[in-house]
């Protein structure tokens, strides 16, 4: 028997995809914020640079996480936005 994808929505384009292909950003117990991994609020984000740049400017992983979002986070997910795309361009 085959297991279905579990499925999350971008909240940026809204699109519903298979969690496999959407970066993660928690908000940890301590109200941290972890990339791609951990256990608490999650959002996700289209690996793509139009929905990241809608995330930015409409703070919506602010609003989905509730909390505060620091710079340096945004440059973390922007590295890894990058790392997504140069191997997409590779394959």
């Amino acid at each position: 028997m085959s297991q279905n994808p579990v499925l999350r929505r971008c909240v940026a384009c809204k699109k519903v995809l298979n969690r496999k292909y959407l970066l993660k950003v928690t908000k940890d117990f301590q109200n941290g914020v972890i990339l791609l991994d951990g256990m608490g609020r999650s959002a996700y984000l289209c690996p793509t640079e139009s929905c990241f740049e809608e995330a930015t400017k409409r703070k919506r992983l602010q609003k989905a996480l509730r909390c505060e979002i620091q710079p340096s986070v945004f440059k973390m997910l922007q590295k890894q936005l990058n790392t997504c795309n140069d191997s997409d361009t590779k394959a």
